[in-house]
């Protein structure tokens, strides 16, 4: 089984991490390759980049040639997953909603624990879309931008902080809302006594599940295949984009 799983961002570093932790989870006979875009934001924080991140994003799929059988999108919150799921003709996982269905089957209200304040709207916007989001308790900020997760001390710190914020609004279950703090998991449950999920782990088991099942998407509806017409995605191979 080949599953391909595509960063919201343009840092290698974060895609290292991300894949890191997506081949911790497979399955044996499973191979995960990673996709870093070639244009967009640095980190994915805000509307902006999230709207920039979802047009890169899918631009990496429409041009990866390689063959494969299931997509983890690891953008948590992040747009494009409709999109995604239009474009390719195999099962689509975003991490944001495979760690609340996990979540959901642990307890019965949630909390996810992410960046910056500024992403908590759009993940819960994310939730509800997804149909998970009136068993969320709380969407809680540690303060800390994308790229201030490899500093491991002060993530933590900030995550264990947060998370009892969250515990305290309700939350039996936790989730690590950025696909930069998975491995947290393992050191953050303990402390807090809570099952914490992590996106891209979760992502990962339900893509081998849908492709063990031969299950895949839909196309009755929602989910058809983009109407054919003319689409222009930006300037053609080896020719240098505007000026900002």
């Amino acid at each position: 089984m080949r599953i391909v799983v595509t960063n919201c961002n343009t840092t290698q570093e974060m895609t290292e991490e991300i894949v890191r932790g997506a081949r911790a989870a497979a399955g044996p006979g499973t191979t995960v390759t990673a996709l870093t875009p070639a244009w967009g934001p640095e980190s994915a924080e805000g509307w902006l980049d999230s709207y920039l991140s979802a047009a890169a994003v899918l631009d990496t799929l429409r041009t990866y040639d390689e063959p494969y059988d299931a997509v983890v999108m690891a953008g948590f919150g992040e747009h494009g997953r409709e999109g995604a799921r239009e474009l390719v003709d195999v099962p689509v996982v975003d991490i944001t909603e495979a760690a609340a269905h996990f979540a959901c089957l642990l307890g019965r209200r949630y909390g996810v624990v992410t960046t910056l304040e500024r992403s908590c709207g759009q993940i819960e916007d994310s939730l509800e879309t997804a149909g998970v989001g009136r068993n969320c308790a709380a969407v809680v900020g540690t303060g800390l931008g994308v790229l201030d997760l490899g500093d491991e001390s002060r993530t933590e710190e900030a995550f264990v902080a947060a998370a009892e914020r969250a515990r305290d609004a309700g939350a039996e279950v936790l989730v690590l809302g950025c696909a930069g703090m998975t491995g947290l998991q393992r050191t953050v449950g303990e402390k807090l006594g809570l099952p914490v999920v992590d996106g891209v782990s979760a992502a990962v088991k339900l893509a081998e599940s849908l492709v063990t099942l031969g299950l895949t998407t839909s196309r009755a509806g929602s989910y058809a295949k983009p109407l054919p017409k003319r689409r222009t995605w930006g300037p053609p191979p080896g020719e240098a984009p505007p000026p900002r």
